[in-house]
């Protein structure tokens, strides 16, 4: 039971944060059905594309937090420590990381 209600909770909750991010970062004219995230390595802004379903907490990850102008990272495309879309992220500050697939859409921009 405690199985399911993470599989229903977990693609809510990244939708609740989505569209939080999302009318706090202006969208524009974005590519993708998601959030715009900053890479603060390059000091650029990505489209990204959403994807629901959970991913398991194995293989590599990437932090994804948020920021003063919404989610922002270290890394992205082109970059080393980029893992594709590979984004783990605690909600709530529970501590608790979830784990999910968010690939972000190139070339980045310098403002959203």
């Amino acid at each position: 039971m405690k199985k399911k209600l993470m599989l229903i909770g977990v693609p809510l909750a990244l939708a609740a944060a989505i569209v939080m991010t999302t009318t706090s970062t202006s969208v524009g004219a974005g590519r993708g059905d998601g959030p715009i995230v900053y890479v603060t390595g390059q000091g650029l802004y990505y489209d990204s594309i959403i994807t629901a379903d959970p991913l398991p907490a194995h293989g590599p990850f990437q932090l994804l937090e948020m920021g003063a102008s919404g989610l922002e990272t270290e890394f992205g495309p082109g970059d080393p420590g980029y893992r594709g879309g590979r984004w783990m992220e605690d909600f709530d500050g529970d501590g608790e990381f979830h784990y999910f697939s968010c690939p972000l859409l190139g070339p980045g921009r310098e403002s959203p």
